[in-house]
């Protein structure tokens, strides 16, 4: 690199996509090198930054500075944080700053912040003169280890989550770990979820790892990059092999169908349920409805269990605050989400730890009476 701003990360993964393929630079303090790192990749000279109110005081200013220092015209969008952010009106704001900033195809659409921003400003980038360059700046654990990599992108309809959007692939993705000292607990741990989730996918001694080492991941000791690295390269390999979701990256969704139906049933209301914790919730349905089915051992689930309550996360959906809508309501929310085909509900189950599987043709009527007696129980 020929930037005096360039840096030497910790950890590079590399998603092998041919004339899309990026890197995924995993260390400490790289926004502040951001500018060195996107001039050695990018022909553009132009960016356009989305963040939120959050995340703007912390590192906006940084990130702008280190742009001007190699040469990049800069402006910026900031947006309220939560989830009610990815819905159309922002998007269109993004997309308006995007064409009066003169962003073109060669330039880029920096998302600076977590989940949230990254899918809103990738959606921006995949239809902005039907696609621009795209640079994920994420600042959340859970944004590191999971919703950067990929190139989903999307915002929310009252129909359901994530039901609007495009695949666009980030051109680099800058996992600054440094940004994660300034999360809240609870952020933490919902981010966590995502990270369990890939040991629970078909990485049994990576849950065994992290049962052990979970503490270092938390308290920011070398576990930490090497959880995210083992994450990023992990959803790398299931992108490479079914970019759009045709066929096994469907996997990554583990506990993703139940947490989106929690998640619309508290109107996306951070202050009860954020993303990480209806996966963890889920993570733990997916188990334990398995293990109805006699697919797996109740064993399973309880270790699953165990493990996700251990680190502070909910397991159980009375651990929502507030009253939940009837069962048929979180039913519908299922049957809504897009990974149902032809009416037909689709499931990530298992067969134990590290054993998850795609399983079609779910009877609702399973699925009913599973959810009654857990709320009930």
């Amino acid at each position: 690199m020929t930037s005096e701003t360039s840096c030497n990360p910790e950890r590079i993964v590399h998603v092998p996509l041919g004339e899309r393929a990026y890197d995924i630079l995993i260390g400490p303090d790289l926004i502040s090198h951001a500018g060195g790192e996107i001039t050695s990749r990018l022909k553009g000279r132009r960016a356009a930054i989305v963040t939120d109110e959050h995340v703007a005081p912390l590192y906006l200013d940084q990130l702008m500075d280190s742009l001007q220092t190699d040469g990049i015209e800069a402006v910026s969008l900031t947006l309220p944080a939560g989830e009610k952010t990815k819905s159309v009106e922002p998007l269109m704001a993004v997309c308006d700053m995007a064409l009066t900033a003169r962003i073109e195809r060669n330039d880029c659409i920096i998302a600076l912040g977590g989940g949230v921003i990254g899918d809103l400003a990738g959606f921006a980038a995949g239809i902005v003169r039907r696609g621009v360059r795209f640079v994920q700046i994420p600042t959340t654990l859970l944004s590191q280890v999971d919703s950067s990599v990929g190139g989903k992108t999307g915002i929310n309809t009252r129909h359901g989550k994530n039901l609007l959007g495009v695949f666009h692939q980030p051109d680099l993705v800058l996992s600054d770990t440094s940004a994660l000292d300034t999360l809240s607990e609870r952020e933490f741990r919902a981010g966590y979820a995502e990270v369990a989730k890939y040991g629970l996918i078909d990485k049994p001694g990576f849950f065994d790892w992290l049962e052990k080492n979970w503490q270092d991941v938390f308290s920011g000791g070398a576990a930490r990059a090497e959880a995210i690295a083992i994450s990023c390269q992990a959803k790398a390999d299931v992108v490479v092999e079914d970019e759009r979701e045709a066929g096994r990256r469907a996997l990554l969704n583990l506990g993703h169908t139940f947490g989106h139906a929690l998640e619309a049933a508290t109107q996306y209301d951070s202050r009860r349920l954020v993303h990480g914790e209806g996966v963890a919730i889920g993570m733990v349905l997916a188990h334990r409805f398995s293990a109805r089915m006699n697919l797996a051992s109740p064993d399973d689930a309880k270790r699953v269990e165990a493990h996700l309550k251990a680190v502070g996360l909910p397991t159980v959906i009375s651990d929502i605050p507030g009253d939940l809508p009837p069962t048929d309501v979180l039913l519908d929310a299922i049957a809504q989400d897009k990974k149902v085909k032809s009416g037909r509900l689709t499931f990530i189950l298992t067969h134990g730890i590290g054993q998850s599987f795609i399983a079609d043709d779910v009877p609702i009527s399973e699925v009913r009476s599973f959810l009654e007696e857990t709320r009930n129980g």
